[in-house]
């Protein structure tokens, strides 16, 4: 399933990936710091929402309560338990 999810609070505006069962890919931001998120793209292509979660979840950016790798926790989290629920 593709997931788009509009950030809040962050320089990127939407991210965008695909998940099957539990697995993320295919992740890309739109807008912010270009290079990292490309990286952080890379690196976690094929990763679980569970290890996202424990390593982004509540990561913030300068003064700001949030991140762009934060807002990717809460979105995988979501489009998860959205699939949870479609397949009820």
């Amino acid at each position: 399933m593709r997931y788009t999810y509009k950030t809040e609070n962050t320089c990127t505006q939407v991210i965008c990936f695909d998940i099957e069962d539990n697995v993320v890919s295919n992740i890309e931001f739109l807008g912010g710091c270009n290079g990292n998120l490309k990286a952080i793209a890379k690196l976690l292509d094929g990763v679980t929402v569970e290890e996202i979660e424990n390593k982004l979840l509540g990561n913030t950016c300068g003064r700001r309560p949030t991140s762009c790798t934060d807002q990717l926790a809460i979105a995988v989290r979501k489009a998860y338990n959205e699939l949870l629920s479609s397949q009820k």
